[in-house]
């Protein structure tokens, strides 16, 4: 494993990692007309914050970030970090397969107030393990700010080892991992092996459960951009032992999350948006619109989720508005 000694930057105290748990959403790029638009990304990002999500995470899988320029990721960084206002953390997407570019969208996402960065497994250039360490290992060099390393095998076509995680996480800024492996054997062993402040986080919604009874912090959430409220609550009763709770929840947020799945992300959270009018769902090539088989099902699955999502999002604002009028 590395040494404190190959880096100059101080281990992170755990208080900055604190706020990095729970259900945080990736959120989806709105865009309209080949643009971003920004009215609605604003939109979505105070949608999220008044109703429970625990961090806004920009410019990752579910944002597009492949299709996005360097100017319209920083963008889109810059607005996160404006509406947020330090009422929650952004996690901001800086993930290349060329470390250069890497390093360079750290330092902007440090420049521009983002609290941490999610940081992708370099993709289709296919390194060894060292190679991915050396990745990361300047990454998580070129600024303080936390790095969460995302390993999504599935897209990236190479997957991290157990020994290289370990390794990653004696690194001093790199404070956690965003698993999207589906492997859960690994996921047990990185929680056996690595000390507790090292977060876990899972990346598929499907299997929230299993990894918040390995001891994960919490989820990086695609689901979360339909039903925010609902997805917050989730991980709030499981951390108040409401098992019975978390049981239903569970059940209802799967048949969303299942229903999530059935093109490419972010194609059918993209189409749900717009079924509900927060926002279009404009994609940009190669990705193309939700099939029209693929319809019924998304449709079945927020008919079963909109009103829970309601009354949970009402319960929050009238929670918050008792807690104003107690303060004034």
């Amino acid at each position: 494993m590395g040494s404190m000694t190959d880096c100059a930057i101080p281990r992170l105290p755990n208080h900055r990692q604190a706020g990095l748990s729970g259900s945080m959403t990736a959120l989806v790029t709105p865009f309209k007309k080949g643009r971003i638009d920004e009215d609605a990304f604003v939109f979505l990002c105070q949608r999220q914050i008044e109703r429970g999500t625990a961090a806004l995470v920009p410019c990752g899988t579910t944002g597009e970030v492949s299709t996005l320029s360097r100017a319209e990721q920083l963008r889109l960084i810059e607005l996160a970090v404006k509406v947020a206002a330090g009422r929650v953390p952004v996690i901001a997407g800086a993930g290349s397969n060329c470390t250069a570019t890497a390093v360079d969208l750290v330092q902007e996402a440090a420049r521009l107030g983002a609290d941490a960065v999610l940081s992708v497994v370099p993709y289709y250039n296919r390194p060894s393990q060292e190679g991915i360490y050396q990745h990361f290992k300047a990454v998580q060099s070129c600024s303080d700010l936390p790095v969460l390393v995302y390993d999504v095998p599935a897209r990236s076509g190479i997957r991290l080892t157990t020994d290289t995680i370990e390794r990653l996480a004696d690194l001093p800024n790199i404070v956690g991992l965003k698993d999207a492996s589906g492997d859960l054997e690994r996921a047990k062993a990185i929680r056996r092996l690595l000390r507790n402040d090292f977060l876990l986080l899972c990346g598929d919604d499907c299997r929230v459960g299993e990894y918040l009874a390995l001891g994960s912090a919490g989820c990086i959430s695609v689901t979360g951009n339909v039903a925010p409220a609902l997805c917050a609550t989730l991980h709030a009763v499981w951390e108040a032992n409401e098992f019975s709770l978390f049981q239903h929840l569970r059940v209802l947020i799967d048949t969303l999350s299942e229903a999530m799945c059935v093109e490419t992300n972010p194609i059918p959270v993209k189409w749900a948006l717009a079924r509900l009018g927060l926002a279009g769902d404009e994609l940009r090539l190669p990705l193309t619109p939700l099939a029209q088989s693929r319809h019924a099902a998304v449709l079945h699955a927020l008919d079963a989720i909109v009103d829970a999502e309601a009354a949970k999002a009402g319960e929050m604002a009238a929670a918050r508005s008792g807690r104003q009028n107690a303060a004034a």
